[in-house]
């Protein structure tokens, strides 16, 4: 997959930006609040249809408009001529002033929702928050799961949405009867229904990508993951009837669900967590290694290699681990995000397409 042109209208800082890429590397250069996380958040937003990193999508939208675009064109490779093209294009408005957005898609001209848009433009994203996958929350560990399962498979974003959507319906309606004392059995039993079946689908395909990258052979680090899957059925339910009207939440399902890396001891014969255990150089040589096999994973599931989105994690990195990762950028085409042209050797320079953004008065 390749990416051959970026245009952006009022997305962040960005007012008016227009790109074209010409080689399998962009490297984008420039002070930090320059704008180039905006520009990778918006080549994401077009692969999946939503934001990593904002809370709510007015957000996206410049200060001083209602509007904005992302718009692209994409090609299956590098050289295929114009006809080629799939021109995506999301529309993000931002309403009564409030932060809040309404998000319009199409492809080619045509609208869609966001679970027929995504997938289009399938991407691999490794930023410095990434490097926390493994210390931080057991959010940050799900929302890795989403990013690369919603990219490639159309009945897991149906299956998260309407599970999402259904889970909000119920926690409000635990809630109530907390409140009110009053158990609403019928409405209970709908929901109960719709989360159960959707999210024994969610947990299947996680339980397989899991499956993958324990699987996948790690040349740089090698490490087991822990799937700590949160099981949802009638049983459980049942088991967790009264704790979840004294908290007013649902208390098991994939929202609840878990992923720990653990490291081998070859001596012992054991795995230790490496949470724990392990040493920051240890737990970054994990995230690399995981991200090349979300790579593989992806490759395997469409048949093409995603786009790799770098996002200033140089700076965060010694430079035996930049020459690991600038090993893998010759593999697919690559977007790379850094405030020094330093960190790359003339080389890599020479071959890439070189943007130089300033800082915004």
């Amino acid at each position: 997959m390749y990416l051959r042109r970026l245009v952006l209208q009022n997305f962040r800082n960005h007012k008016s930006f227009e790109f074209e890429f010409n080689s399998n590397c962009a490297l984008i250069v420039g002070p930090n609040t320059s704008g180039k996380t905006n520009l990778v958040e918006a080549v994401f937003f077009l692969s999946v249809g939503r934001s990593f990193k904002a809370e709510k999508d007015g957000e996206l939208v410049n200060f001083d408009e209602s509007i904005a675009r992302i718009r692209a064109e994409v090609s299956p490779s590098q050289s295929l001529e114009t006809e080629d093209l799939t021109k995506l294009e999301v529309v993000i408005q931002n309403l009564n002033g409030e932060r809040t957005g309404n998000k319009r898609y199409s492809v080619n001209g045509v609208s869609k929702r966001r679970i027929d848009f995504a997938g289009n433009l399938p991407c691999v994203l490794f930023s410095p928050v990434d490097l926390d996958i493994i210390v931080d929350s057991p959010g940050l560990r799900r929302k890795f799961l989403d990013d690369t399962l919603e990219q490639v498979d159309r009945e897991y974003r149906n299956a998260l949405v309407t599970y999402s959507k259904g889970l909000r319906q119920r926690n409000a309606l635990l809630d109530k009867i907390k409140e009110s004392g009053i158990r609403y059995e019928k409405q209970l039993e709908y929901w109960d229904s719709l989360l159960i079946e959707n999210g024994e689908i969610i947990t299947k395909k996680r339980e397989d990508f899991i499956t993958f990258v324990n699987n996948f052979t790690k040349d740089i680090f090698d490490f087991v993951a822990f799937y700590d899957k949160s099981i949802i059925s009638k049983s459980r339910l049942l088991q967790y009837k009264d704790a979840e009207v004294g908290a007013g939440v649902t208390l098991v399902g994939p929202h609840r669900d878990d992923i720990s890396f653990h490291m081998y001891n070859n001596t012992r014969q054991t795995t230790h967590d490496l949470k724990s255990f392990g040493s920051r150089g240890q737990q970054r040589l994990t995230i690399l290694q995981l991200k090349l096999a979300e790579m593989a994973f992806i490759e395997k599931m469409i048949g093409e290699r995603p786009i790799l989105l770098l996002d200033d994690i140089f700076s965060e990195l010694d430079q035996g681990h930049i020459k690991l990762v600038l090993e893998v950028l010759k593999g697919q085409q690559s977007i790379v995000t850094a405030t020094h042209k330093e960190f790359f050797d003339s080389h890599f320079l020479k071959n890439a397409d070189v943007l130089e953004l300033q800082l915004r008065k």
